[in-house]
C-alpha cells in the first residue's frame, strides 16, 4: 500500500467545517468521494487536523492509503476533476507508511485577515473580519509577542473544547497592516478549538484600547475564557500551512524558520 500526502485548498464558507460529520457537508467527505470515483474504491482521510465551519485553507495537509499505481500528477488531476469549484487538491507526495498527518507536523501556519474600513467589502465579506474602528496595530503588536512560547491558553479556547490539555506552543506572530488589511500570522506548535480566533478577538480589543497590551499575560496565567475578547468570525481564518520534516522533500511542507 502506497501513502499519498496532499496538499489542499479550500473555501470553507460553504461546509461545515473540514471533518466528516452526520448533519452538515464538510470538506473531509467532499474530498474523500472524489477519491472514491477516481480510485473507485471508498478512501479515508486523515487530515493533519480540523478546521471549524467557515473557516478556509490554503495548505491543509491530509493523507490516505491506496493500493493505485497512478503518477502523483493523476492524484491532483484526477481528484480535481471530480471536486466543486471551491475544493482544489494543490500537491501529492508520496511519504512513508508510517507517516501520520497529526503526530508527524512539526508546525502550522494560520493567517487571521481583518478589514479595518469605515466601508464594507462586498468582495471580501468572506474572508475578512470587518472592522469600521481604528486599530493601534503598534499595541496590538506589543501584545501578540507575549503570546510566543509554551503557555497555558485555557483562557483562548472554545467552551466546548475537548483538548486534555491545555498548553501549547506558539513560535511566532506577526501582526502587519497592508492598505486596509490587518493580517495575524500565527505558527505554532498546535492549537486548541478556536485557539487563534480567541487570540485574534483578544489583540482586536486591545487594538480599540479596551486593555493594555499586558493584559495577555493576565489571561496567561489566569485562564479565564470570560475574561478574554470574542471569538473572532471564522471567515477571515485561513490554514495557510502544515510544516513536516525536510525528508518528505517538497517546499510546500518545509518546517517553518522560527521555532
Amino acid at each position: 500500500m502506497r501513502t499519498i500526502l496532499l496538499t489542499i485548498e479550500y473555501d470553507g464558507t460553504a461546509y461545515s467545517g473540514w471533518q466528516r460529520q452526520p448533519n452538515g457537508l464538510a470538506v473531509q467527505q467532499v474530498i474523500e468521494e472524489a477519491l472514491c470515483q477516481l480510485l473507485g474504491q471508498n478512501t479515508e482521510l486523515r487530515s493533519s487536523g480540523r478546521t471549524d465551519a467557515g473557516v478556509h485553507a490554503s495548505g491543509m495537509a491530509a493523507a490516505f492509503k491506496t493500493s493505485a499505481n497512478l503518477p502523483l500528477k493523476a492524484f491532483v488531476e484526477g481528484t480535481n476533476h471530480f471536486l466543486p469549484i471551491d475544493i482544489a487538491i494543490l500537491n501529492a507526495i508520496e511519504v512513508p507508511s508510517g507517516f501520520k498527518p497529526i503526530s508527524d507536523a512539526l508546525a502550522k501556519h494560520y493567517r487571521y485577515t481583518i478589514l479595518a474600513s469605515a466601508i464594507r467589502s462586498p468582495l471580501r465579506r468572506l474572508h475578512a473580519w470587518h472592522i469600521r474602528e481604528n486599530l493601534d496595530v503598534n499595541a496590538m503588536q506589543k501584545a501578540a509577542v507575549l503570546f510566543v512560547g509554551h503557555h497555558n491558553f485555557a483562557a483562548f479556547r472554545a467552551s466546548n473544547c475537548s483538548a486534555k490539555t491545555t498548553v501549547r506552543r506558539i513560535d511566532s506572530i506577526e501582526i502587519t497592516r497592508e492598505g486596509d488589511s490587518i493580517i495575524i500570522d500565527v505558527v505554532g506548535g498546535g492549537f486548541l478549538k478556536n485557539m487563534v480566533r480567541v487570540m485574534t478577538g483578544t489583540l482586536v480589543d486591545i487594538g480599540r484600547g479596551r486593555f493594555e497590551p499586558e493584559y495577555i499575560q493576565q489571561l496567561l496565567q489566569n485562564g479565564d475564557r470570560k475574561q478574554a475578547g470574542v471569538t473572532a468570525p471564522a471567515c477571515g481564518l485561513c490554514l495557510r500551512e502544515v510544516y513536516y520534516p525536510q525528508y518528505l522533500g517538497e517546499v510546500l511542507i518545509s518546517p517553518p524558520e522560527v521555532f
